[in-house]
């Protein structure tokens, strides 16, 4: 976090069309701000201008090619930025890029909307089990999607968690292809529930699963919990799942 004191101030100047692994290098560079933690940063896009090759860039009507300069600015300390230079120099390719000192008077502040955990969010590691139970999206139960009856089933049961992915292809074993194409006039796409709880309750909820799912493959895997939070004082038996 950006705090009262000495400072750098950073700015790039590349042109708009300029491109760091196929993304414009402006967008690139600001992700890479944004994913090191910088305090903030700013991409301010020029309406004319020339660099080091001398051509004029414009953004006048008249002119047909408008590769406008783009300049990205930042302020962090003079720590970060020394970290930060090497890999801000490789994307910045044939632009510019200056370093300023400065000094930060009053750093800017997060919108106090609500309470903001005064403590660093406390990391889970445990044991749990995964279940994934594979799927056809036009599967009914009570005329009901099977996927949507599921998922609320192991929400009433207290189950800790269930994720929903359709697939684009698949087949089973009735070897049919199951795809998602504009083309395609029957969408019965694969799905496929991913589910984490403690064995114990999992298997508890397998007679419910058997009467519900006719014709699909359930499997169950061991994993590694890990999760951070900052809700230290949640449902026991979750954190149970999680620890």
């Amino acid at each position: 976090m950006l705090t009262a004191g000495p400072a750098k101030k950073v700015t790039i100047h590349v042109s708009e069309n300029h491109k760091y692994h196929g993304q414009s290098a402006h967008a690139a560079i600001l992700d890479f701000l944004f994913y090191r933690s910088v305090s903030g940063a700013n991409v301010v896009r020029g309406i004319a201008g020339f660099g080091a090759d001398h051509h004029m860039h414009t953004a006048r009507i008249e002119s047909l090619s408008a590769d406008l300069p783009v300049r990205i600015e930042f302020v962090e300390s003079p720590e970060k930025v020394e970290e930060l230079l090497p890999k801000l120099q490789e994307m910045a390719g044939a632009g510019l890029l200056e370093v300023q000192d400065t000094t930060v008077v009053k750093p800017s502040e997060v919108p106090n909307k609500r309470a903001q955990p005064s403590v660093p969010a406390l990391k889970r590691e445990g044991k749990a089990k995964l279940m994934r139970i594979f799927i056809g999206e036009n599967d009914k139960w009570h005329d009901k999607p099977l996927h949507k009856a599921l998922v609320e089933s192991m929400r009433a049961n207290d189950i800790a968690g269930v994720t929903v992915n359709p697939g684009i292809l698949g087949y089973g074993a009735n070897r049919r292809i199951h795809r998602d194409t504009a083309l395609h006039l029957s969408h019965d796409r694969p799905m496929m529930l991913s589910v984490v709880d403690t064995e114990e309750k999992l298997r508890a909820f397998f007679p419910i699963l058997d009467s519900m799912v006719q014709q699909g493959l359930v499997v169950l895997s061991d994993i590694d919990v890990i999760k951070y939070t900052h809700d230290y004082e949640g449902e026991g038996r979750r954190k149970e799942v999680r620890s």
